[in-house]
């Protein structure tokens, strides 16, 4: 069995939230999902990917065939990666204009979303950002981004017990085992999509 363990490949996943804010929900589901594949899920290496320093999509910034600097460099995460782990606050039904923003620029010719494995993960009010999920879904099928089935993952951010604290930190036990096991399927779903060697 550990042999087994030991020969599982490792998988690169960029992780990126959607909301801009430091104490966001959103960026605390990211923090909890690094710190899990730290702690408890062997095979993942992920890395938080700010979007913040993304232009506003503008194709004249684009000269001589070259990105911005800051669209350069999200774009080579995003090609070094195998699976992307979005977090996706819900904004009027959708998800929020940073995020559209990078999906947007990631995509210009050559698409460096395509084939790749992807998860969603949200909190919130309501729905706790599930409508955001079927946009971002949406999106992801023309950028040719495959996401997992299940578990889905979205979660009421304000009903007991408290699930974050006032940084936004995800304090709630069961909502971290959720996360878990959303990383998992994404880990395997993942490897499923990579080419037999």
């Amino acid at each position: 069995m550990e042999a087994a363990v030991a020969s599982k490949p490792v998988i690169k996943v960029a992780a990126i939230c959607g909301s801009l804010r430091k104490a966001s929900y959103n960026r605390g589901l990211i923090r909890t999902a690094l710190e899990l594949t730290k702690e408890s899920i062997a095979g993942i290496q992920m890395e938080y990917i700010d979007i913040s320093p993304l232009p506003m999509l503008d194709t004249d910034l684009e000269v001589d065939g070259k990105f911005p600097p800051a669209v350069e460099a999200f774009r080579q995460k995003i090609l070094e990666s195998d699976s992307i782990l979005f977090a996706s606050p819900e904004y009027n039904y959708s998800l929020t204009a940073p995020l559209k923003n990078a999906l947007d620029w990631a995509s210009r010719p050559p698409n460096v979303w395509g084939d790749k494995a992807a998860a969603i993960v949200s909190a919130g009010g309501g729905f706790g950002g599930a409508r955001s999920h079927y946009h971002l879904r949406q999106v992801g099928v023309f950028l040719d981004l495959h996401f997992i089935n299940k578990p889905e993952f979205y979660l009421n951010a304000f009903q007991p017990p408290a699930k974050f604290d006032s940084d936004g930190n995800l304090i709630d036990e069961d909502s971290k085992e959720r996360m878990k096991q959303v990383l998992l399927s994404l880990q395997a779903f993942t490897l499923r999509l990579q080419p037999k060697n």
